[in-house]
């Protein structure tokens, strides 16, 4: 058990992104203004659905515009279809465990779809928890309309929030990229030559290269600018220097780092375009990638069903929180996995003891509560990629003071449930991925994505966390 399920290391800290604050800010950005908005009209009870679709900020904040575009829109689309049939459901049945099977077949559409389209963070965990906690508020058919509505606006305004920085730099996702896969192919050279281990950082390099090709590919289908090609032949660089670090000058690869960071001209270099790189392959028919997942999806949704049902059997009335536990467990192997178990029962437990330290605060009025939310979604996403229990030290306490939009509450049975619900649904999500097989197939292929990089500078392999330069199958709530 110890040498397949290590706990070394699962809660370690790592560097923050260089542009932790981004998605921090801009998911401030996309909050406030509805939920001001509700607070200055006395309806905060409709918060949820303004949060629905304000939380799609959180989404594709290292993509190029043109690509953030989309996968934003498909974001907010998805959101919509996972809450309306939520919200369907719950105006048809108030039977619990039926909310319960339909709030597991939704986490695992959810999972696959977010998956096999290579979202990135935060993944299938925050549309999960919009669905999940929809199905367990009381509805009726004529107000779906309008709360759909409500979320669809806020959603609208997220996108713009994503895409505002475009404005003032278009092409800044690809030069950070591109400035992180330099000054990486720098610091393993400089191990090379100065007779360094070096494992530490090809495998940083490896990750770093391709997600600068990634990000440069993700523009496929629009015109193709200048700075986008002189992005791509630095690129090439560091795809040279990685291949043959022994040859490689760390110097010019720094130079032209600090070169891209900033707002001045792309570094014009020789074209060596075709010396050992390969463009990053096109993704197949979404339907060839989402059958490999088939597994995934029976272990999602019956992770998720038992987990609803256990915390059901214990009398507990917020069900959905153990749904939620559940669906954001599931990783790529069992070791993943659980260490993804371990990081959210740890931040759980430390969130609900913030959340006892801060409840006193936000009770103090409606404006208190409204700001204490918007402090924890800054904090939430500004630690999260440092490692995702320090992240869920403040999702645990906005999860919990979201419930309290429609009126406050007892803080003491919200812990008491909160804490029940994540050891319920971690310990009966970690058993559904014991019982149902992973992919062994598809995991060795994806982790011999590092060597194949290695050998001809081609950027194969799994989607990278492009926040935390990590490999990961997304967070949150």
């Amino acid at each position: 058990m110890s040498t397949r399920l290590p706990l070394a290391g699962v809660l370690r800290l790592g560097r923050p992104s260089d542009i932790w604050f981004k998605p921090a800010l801009s998911v401030v950005a996309a909050v406030a203004p509805p939920n001001l908005a509700l607070l200055v009209l006395g309806r905060l009870d409709l918060a949820m659905y303004t949060m629905a679709g304000s939380l799609c900020a959180l989404y594709a904040h290292n993509r190029p515009y043109a690509a953030r575009a989309r996968a934003l829109a498909w974001v907010i689309l998805g959101m919509l279809g996972g809450l309306a049939t939520a919200l369907l459901t719950a105006s048809l049945t108030r039977s619990a465990v039926v909310l319960v099977a339909v709030g597991a077949v939704l986490a695992a559409v959810q999972k696959v779809l977010c998956d096999a389209t290579r979202i990135g963070p935060p993944g299938n965990v925050v549309l999960t928890f919009i669905s999940s906690a929809a199905l367990f508020v009381p509805q009726s058919p004529d107000r779906i309309p309008g709360h759909l509505g409500l979320a669809a606006a806020a959603g609208a305004w997220a996108w713009l929030v994503g895409m505002a920085p475009g404005l003032l730099r278009p092409h800044g996702p690809e030069r950070r990229a591109t400035a992180t896969a330099l000054n990486a192919a720098a610091a393993h050279a400089e191990a090379h030559v100065g007779g360094e281990d070096t494992a530490g950082t090809h495998g940083t390099a490896v990750i770093a290269v391709r997600a600068a090709r990634q990000a440069l590919s993700s523009t496929t289908g629009t015109p193709l600018t200048a700075a986008h090609l002189a992005l791509e032949r630095l690129v090439v660089r560091a795809e040279v220097a990685l291949a043959a670090p022994s040859d490689a000058d760390p110097a010019p690869l720094r130079d032209w780092a600090r070169q891209v960071r900033g707002n001045r001209p792309v570094p014009e270099v020789p074209d060596l375009t075709g010396v050992d790189s390969e463009p990053v392959p096109r993704p197949g028919p979404l339907w060839h990638r989402l059958r490999p997942l088939a597994p995934l999806a029976l272990r999602t949704a019956l992770g998720c069903a038992l987990a609803g049902y256990a915390s059901l059997a214990l009398g507990i009335g917020r069900p959905y929180w153990a749904v939620v536990t559940a669906a954001s467990l599931y990783q790529a192997d069992l070791a993943l996995t659980w260490g993804r178990g371990v990081q959210r029962v740890v931040g759980n437990l430390l969130g609900v003891l913030f959340f006892a330290a801060l409840v006193p605060l936000a009770h103090t009025g409606e404006v208190a509560l409204v700001l204490c939310c918007l402090a924890l979604n800054f904090g939430a996403e500004a630690l999260i990629g440092r490692n995702y229990w320090l992240g869920s030290v403040c999702v645990t306490p906005m999860a919990l003071l979201i419930t309290e939009f429609a009126g406050f509450q007892q803080p003491g049975p919200l812990i008491t449930e909160r804490v029940v619900d994540t050891l319920v649904g971690a310990l009966v999500g970690l058993a559904a991925a014991v019982v149902v097989p992973h992919r062994a197939r598809v995991v060795r292929a994806e982790r011999a994505g590092p060597r194949t990089l290695a050998a001809t500078g081609s950027s194969r392999g799994r989607h990278p966390d492009q926040r935390t330069g990590k490999t990961t199958e997304g967070v949150r709530p």
